[in-house]
């Protein structure tokens, strides 16, 4: 029998519980929201595992407040309206402390006033500047916002590789497009005026057109944000099969383990502003090696993002003493110095946890560590 679409909606976003052997009053739960289906479920996957391995860090090591984590899971499928099921599902729970939000930037709009109205802090690792300020108390970034980002493309680009001629390419969701106006502006201050700005919708089947509007430009380097690696991936290839040799200089998503995967040699070369590198700190190393032998597949930003997030809860939640949502609020504003993998967390008024941003080069399809840049403010 054909299964109904309600049911088959049912499936689709049906809670993963993972559990740690113990009795449901006996843990403090977690509620994640990651693609385990959609164009971004390969993300996803590498998401799920990071949370999963630092809860187990955690509880082999006693735990919250003396108690187990167990992670709850719901699937956004790669969509808004996915998104905010998921966290509706999680929140009418009642019973989960605190929330691990969905990995797109246009996906946390779409699910910020829910997250308003359940009242219990959030954890995100989305990068549009604005989402930690639009008065929600209780949002948490643990990555540096495109407006770090960008200047370190621009000046990266500008300074470092001697390249004027910019082509910007973006998604035209939230975190493209708020992306793409950092990065002009900031190569307004340097004096360029990009050669070509060009958007496209997330999860393309063809991006011929953009290739070749990038090859009449004339650009000598190309600025990008994609959403999806799968995207980067195929970008990627169609460049290369097009003749474009322009230098590129991306986001996060040209470096994920996806798009390494699926694009393979046709990445080499490229540049990418990224959160992790495994060469950044001891922190870093640890868990690239603690993911290897875990999961046999090499790290990415999309598990570390996951690994910190755990870990900064456990640690707000310790700190409070307490599983109240306003006490641990407070704990998590109060975090200072708090070595993680993408960085040192401290969070300021607003909930942006961290400052700084890495600079990597595809060497042959490995990725090598150039340096780290640190802002102040």
């Amino acid at each position: 029998m054909l299964m109904s679409r309600r049911a088959a909606l049912l499936a689709a976003t049906a809670t993963v519980v993972i559990g740690v052997g113990a009795r449901a009053q006996d843990t403090i739960k977690i509620g994640q929201i990651a693609p385990s289906t959609g164009p971004n479920s390969e993300s996803g996957r590498f998401l799920m595992n990071g949370a999963k391995l630092a809860a187990s860090v955690v509880n082999s090591a006693g735990g919250v407040l003396g108690k187990p984590i167990e992670l709850v899971i719901e699937d956004d499928q790669t969509t808004n309206p996915g998104a905010v099921l998921a966290f509706s599902r999680l929140a009418s729970r009642g019973d989960i402390v605190a929330f691990i939000g969905p990995t797109s930037s246009t996906q946390m709009h779409a699910v910020a006033q829910d997250i308003m109205r359940a009242g219990k802090p959030v954890v995100f690792n989305t990068s549009d500047p604005a989402l930690t300020h639009m008065g929600n108390p209780w949002l948490f970034r643990v990555r540096a916002h495109d407006a770090y980002a960008g200047r370190v493309m621009a000046e990266y680009g500008v300074k470092d590789l001697d390249k004027r001629n910019w082509a910007i390419i973006h998604s035209t969701d939230a975190f493209g497009t708020a992306a793409m106006k950092v990065t002009t502006a900031e190569l307004d201050k340097l004096g360029i005026k990009p050669v070509l700005v060009q958007g496209y919708v997330n999860a393309q089947v063809d991006f011929t057109a953009v290739v070749l509007a990038i090859k009449q430009s004339g650009a000598d380097i190309i600025g990008s944000y994609f959403t999806f690696p799968t995207d980067v991936a195929l970008f990627a290839r169609q460049l290369r099969q097009l003749g474009v040799t322009a230098a590129w200089i991306g986001s996060q998503a040209t470096a994920a383990a996806t798009a390494l995967h699926l694009a393979g040699a046709a990445l080499n070369g490229s540049y990418a502003v990224v959160d992790f590198v495994p060469e950044s700190s001891p922190e870093a190393a640890a868990f690239t090696e603690r993911y290897q032998q875990t999961y046999k597949i090499p790290a990415d930003a999309f598990g570390a993002w996951a690994y910190d997030e755990i870990t900064i809860l456990a640690n707000a939640i310790n700190a409070a003493g307490s599983t109240d949502p306003d006490k641990v609020r407070h704990a998590l504003f109060a975090t200072s110095g708090l070595r993680g993998v993408n960085g040192v967390f401290t969070f300021d008024a607003n909930g942006d946890g961290l400052r700084g941003l890495n600079i990597v080069h595809n060497e042959n399809g490995k990725l090598v560590f150039v340096r780290h840049v640190e802002f102040t403010t």
